[in-house]
């Protein structure tokens, strides 16, 4: 019992620690997901899942795979495939059929597999797993278009691709003599029509229960886990494996009803995913003999190749011709196709049931299914960003900054951010606040930012920070708290925070971090603005440090941030350190002259009533 506990903890800890490198070095987490994964089981032997685990190995995996199936679902917003349905369409309908034909071509003639095992085979690399994806999507900042092309496809094909090796199976046992073909018609109808009727009629149920109220919110994330898991068990009762059809079915139907409940579920839903990919990954990989790794030969290789290599781009580029995407938008698309945790753990499930069936070699396609995979992750990985580029498809790869409430004052902030080659997007729902951004040629959004429509037009993944700059102090907590899970709480700022008093203050948990070290209001900076302050940007030298910086600059001078050569932006309010050489300042303060006036100017009315008050005084008189 000891030993099962102390795995499950490497297993978490394992996939967490990749995770986190794997954001911090900005590396493909799936693959150090695999690396800790080989680690834990073909190189120390550490972890046998199928042994540690037994009859419940197979079962937990199944189950995470739904969990993660339906969480893709979550993601998927028709509002966002209106430009690109046809291409996705085109994709799932004639595109996988394709694969599994030329997949199962290649698999017999090429990797030396038996007809039973290469059809099956075929039909399981149809699938593109969202679960190599996302993360991958996470990182390599695309476009919106062929990140969603990328995003449907694997999250469809994914079920698809389970259901197209339900097929051929239920086809080999008729072929040896276990089944009957008028059963497998029957078997395959009523297994669709369940999984996408069930998909839609469990939707609904929760959709209406949430709304009326007869769930409360506390319950709403359990009975949702609970749903899911109970509708794929009830389904695969039919059809193994039509569950994950149901589920992804299900998730998308609910990803575009209204439920208000619904960002809050998708947030628990993402860090559960989070959780059972890594483990997941983790686990199969470690599944993985050292003998199935040495069974792999050089025709294994030149199939793997020729999926990567034809098949895939074949069958893409010929099912996307006239479909509305550009040329490059399909050539990434037909080379981007990782497989993921549903292809290692479905081949794993069908090489069982054909090896039981008699099917002398189906050990070797989990070994075949896992080079795909590792090959397929290492190559498309590494590749994306530079294809991405080298395609023009990659987003700005600076970080930008959403400035939320349009003003005078936020105008000049967006502009001198451009001057300092910081991509910004000024937003606001009055038109009027952005006729000055507009006429300085300022990317601006019309609009509400925190409505649905906003959150299809605005990527946030184009900007590592928001300033929340509106004239009403709620407004701008609500923005920075909404927008705080998708950017960082770290990354949020608005201004005047920490100016409120006791009774007026927001809870702490609300709004964002302020933007000024002392705090100041929409009112006081527009008057600033008005008596002739503007923002300046200054660069640091080895001679010019920041030490002369502060002794040289204008007295009550607000410092919002630096911009690092590498173009990284450091606020001031949070920084941990000071800026170096090289970083450029941007501060509001008045101009230097001025504030030498103005400065001079104080100290003359100072000196007058010093000379006035020693007057009434010398005179017996108060001084006023």
């Amino acid at each position: 019992m000891e030993d099962i506990v102390l795995k499950l903890a490497v297993i978490g800890a394992a996939g967490i620690a990749a995770q986190w490198f794997a954001w911090r070095l900005q590396l493909p987490a799936i693959v150090l997901l695999l690396a800790a994964g080989f680690v834990a089981g073909p190189a120390t032997g550490f972890l046998d899942p199928a042994t540690d685990f037994g009859d419940i190995y197979r079962p937990m995996v199944s189950i995470a795979v739904a969990i993660i199936l339906f969480e893709g679902g979550l993601t998927l917003n028709f509002k966002e495939i209106r430009e690109t349905s046809t291409t996705v369409r085109r994709i799932i309908m004639y595109s996988g059929p394709m694969v599994w034909g030329m997949g199962a071509l290649a698999a017999h003639y090429i990797g030396g597999l038996s007809w039973p095992t290469a059809i099956v085979l075929g039909a399981i690399l149809v699938v593109t797993g969202p679960t190599v994806i996302m993360p991958l999507l996470r990182q390599a900042q695309l476009h919106q278009r062929p990140a969603s092309l990328l995003r449907w496809e694997a999250i469809v094909n994914d079920p698809i691709g389970a259901l197209f090796a339900v097929v051929s199976f239920e086809i080999i046992l008729v072929y040896i003599g276990l089944h009957q073909a008028e059963n497998l018609v029957v078997l395959v109808l009523a297994g669709f029509a369940m999984a996408i009727g069930g998909g839609i009629v469990a939707a609904r149920l929760i959709v209406w229960a949430f709304i009326r109220g007869h769930v409360p919110e506390y319950l709403k994330a359990p009975v949702l886990l609970a749903s899911v898991v109970a509708v794929y068990a009830l389904t695969n009762m039919v059809l193994e494996e039509a569950g994950l059809l149901t589920v992804t079915v299900m998730g998308v139907v609910m990803a575009n009803s209204r439920i208000a409940s619904l960002t809050d579920m998708r947030r628990f839903k993402e860090t559960i995913t989070t959780l059972l990919v890594s483990g997941v990954f983790i686990i199969l990989t470690a599944s993985l003999s050292m003998d199935d790794i040495r069974s792999l030969d050089w025709s294994a290789a030149l199939f793997v190749a020729t999926l990567l290599f034809l098949v895939r781009p074949i069958a893409v580029m010929l099912a996307t011709i006239r479909s509305g995407a550009t040329f490059q938008e399909r050539i990434l698309v037909s080379w981007i196709a990782p497989r993921g945790v549903v292809a290692v753990a479905v081949s794993g499930l069908f090489g069982t049931l054909l090896a039981d069936a008699g099917v002398e070699d189906a050990g070797r396609m989990v070994a075949f299914t896992f080079a795909v995979v590792v090959t397929t992750i290492l190559l498309h990985g590494f590749t994306l960003k530079p294809l991405a580029s080298f395609l023009n498809l990659k987003q700005q790869s600076k970080p930008g900054i959403l400035i939320v409430g349009g003003s005078r004052w936020s105008t000049a902030l967006a502009a001198k951010l451009n001057e300092a080659e910081v991509p910004v997007l000024l937003a606001d729902q009055n038109w009027n606040h952005l006729i000055e951004a507009r006429l300085a040629n300022i990317p601006v959004y019309f609009g509400e930012v925190l409505s649905e429509s906003a959150h299809h037009a605005i990527d946030p993944k184009r900007f590592s920070s928001l300033i929340a700059t509106s004239d009403n102090d709620s407004y701008n907590a609500l923005v920075c708290t909404d927008f705080g899970p998708e950017l960082g709480r770290n990354h949020v700022f608005q201004i005047g925070r920490g100016d409120e008093k006791a009774r007026q203050a927001l809870n702490f948990t609300l709004g964002g971090r302020a933007l000024t070290a002392d705090p100041v209001s929409f009112l006081e900076l527009r008057e600033k603005l008005l008596k002739g302050w503007t923002f300046h940007l200054t660069r640091l030298t080895d001679e010019f440090d920041w030490a002369a910086y502060e002794a040289s600059r204008s007295e009550g001078a607000f410092i919002l941030l630096w911009v690092k050569p590498s173009g990284t932006i450091v606020f001031a309010s949070t920084a941990p350190a000071s800026p170096g050489p090289n970083d450029r300042i941007l501060s509001f303060a008045m101009p230097r002259d001025d504030a030498r006036a103005e400065a001079a100017s104080k100290t003359a009315r100072k000196a007058e009533a010093t000379a006035a008050a020693r007057t009434a005084e010398k005179q017996g008189k108060p001084s006023s």
